[in-house]
């Protein structure tokens, strides 16, 4: 099972960090959360990693819906996107939300998958065509 939807951009991570931001946002998601992990496993382990950033994108909207159909699905939320300095370029992660229906089984779940696949999957599109 797949559980990621990815995308390779030549481009400094600083700009696709940003055209990330931007791209969520005009997909209807807000940044809950971020998580500098290079910042956080050097200070907290003192080992060095390429740039890595999880960023906790929400959507209230689909987040309720969500809930609605499993209460436990907030396990899965936010929507967890990475973005990643690899020696081949930037690389984008954004979970899939296919991952909610198969781990819950719910079919309830399916409509808020698909919606807010479609809108992670265009986020995804318009960062690897900026």
């Amino acid at each position: 099972m797949t559980y990621a939807l990815t995308a390779t951009v030549d481009r400094p991570f600083d700009d696709v960090i940003a055209d990330v931001r931007a791209a969520l946002s005009e997909q209807g998601f807000g940044i809950i959360t971020e998580i500098d992990m290079s910042e956080t496993l050097r200070t907290k382990i003192g080992v060095e990693i390429d740039r890595q950033v999880i960023l906790g994108a929400c959507s209230p909207s689909h987040a309720h819906r969500a809930l609605q159909a499993d209460p436990s699905v907030g396990l899965l939320l936010p929507c967890n996107v990475v973005v990643r300095s690899t020696d081949g370029g930037t690389v984008v992660e954004m979970i899939d939300p296919q991952t909610m229906v198969a781990l819950t089984g719910r079919p309830a779940m399916q409509e808020v998958a698909d919606d807010v696949g479609a809108r992670l999957g265009a986020a995804l599109t318009a960062v690897s065509t900026r």
